[in-house]
């Protein structure tokens, strides 16, 4: 094999990766232990020997370009798998160390990730988390994430989706709601109620309701005076509020309906579900951080539903 890159370049890149991840010369200076013009060197010599300009370069900040960004992504994998090599053969295998950055939308942030990193860092005690809580679609190479975890099957074949748990559905309103507007008797009911929508960012599409009925999963398309967009938690808190009735995840109203805040509706068209996915390209060798991440996930959240029918019927309000 002909070498292509010396020490000196090797060098190069891992200071270039560092500046990228802190986002400056003089803070990847004194994380590296050298000076600052020693990064400015090395980044200028990346710079030459590729022929594009890797930052933009001001008096106060310096930021990626497009190329720049793109060159940081395969870097920092490459440089990733280098470490997790010597791992291996050093007989580190066991104690995964550095960054992952991670995009969760926000209720599955809240009442399903977020409780478990604490435990997951005092087994990790080296991995450092870049949690990124938002709805809106991210770009795995253009943004630097390594995992990101989606409701509904991806659509895009080049990523690799883990089921992590097919998330129960459950109808539910406020006692004030209920004393005001009555308390629906069946599926047909529904229309005549304030039935509280939320619009999916990605489609901005309203997402229908679903129901077991007769052994299938039904979709109810409802109309109504509210509707939320982006974060589904503000249906929940509409309908805490006495707006109307909302569908949401069993595991965001779940304490809501413990201390009787609010009251499931309709139980026995229940048990409908969405699945949650825990999603990585398909062309990205996961670091051995990613890999323990995605196991630990997977192992604390991994809860298919139970015989849940795949069959779905249309209905419209």
């Amino acid at each position: 094999m002909k070498r292509q890159f010396d020490d000196v370049l090797l060098g190069s890149i891992e200071l270039f990766c560092i500046a990228a991840e802190l986002g400056g010369f003089t803070a990847a200076a004194t994380a590296a232990g050298v000076t600052p013009a020693a990064v400015s060197r090395s980044v200028a010599r990346l710079e030459q020997r590729l022929g594009v300009r890797l930052f933009v370069r001001t008096t106060r900040q310096i930021r990626l370009t497009d190329e720049g960004r793109t060159y940081f992504e395969q870097c920092r994998q490459a440089l990733s798998q280098l470490a997790d090599a010597e791992r291996q053969v050093t007989g580190g295998q066991a104690m995964p160390a550095g960054p992952l950055r991670i995009s969760v939308p926000t209720p599955y942030a809240h009442y399903r990730l977020l409780p478990l990193l604490g435990e997951f860092r005092t087994r990790y005690p080296e991995v450092t988390l870049d949690i990124h809580v938002s709805n809106r679609n991210i770009d795995f190479a253009d943004e630097g994430f390594d995992l990101a975890i989606r409701g509904r099957t991806p659509p895009d074949s080049s990523l690799v989706a883990r089921k992590l748990e097919d998330a129960e559905l459950v109808l539910v309103a406020s006692p004030s709601y209920l004393k005001r507007a009555g308390r629906p008797k069946s599926l047909q009911d529904l229309p005549k109620h304030e039935c509280i929508q939320f619009e999916l960012p990605s489609t901005g599409k309203r997402i229908p309701w679903l129901f077991m009925q007769n052994g299938e999963v039904e979709e109810l398309a409802l109309q109504s005076g509210l509707c939320c967009a982006e974060d589904v938690l503000g249906i929940t808190t509409l309908a805490r509020t006495g707006a109307g009735i909302a569908q949401n995840y069993r595991f965001i109203v779940e304490q809501d309906l413990a201390r009787g805040d609010l009251v499931e509706l309709l139980p026995e068209h229940g048990g409908a579900s969405r699945p949650f996915f825990l999603l990585y390209p398909h062309a990205r060798h996961l670091s051995l951080r990613a890999r323990t991440f995605v196991e630990f996930l997977v192992g604390h959240l991994h809860k298919p539903a139970e015989a849940a029918p795949s069959r779905r019927k249309k209905a419209a309000a």
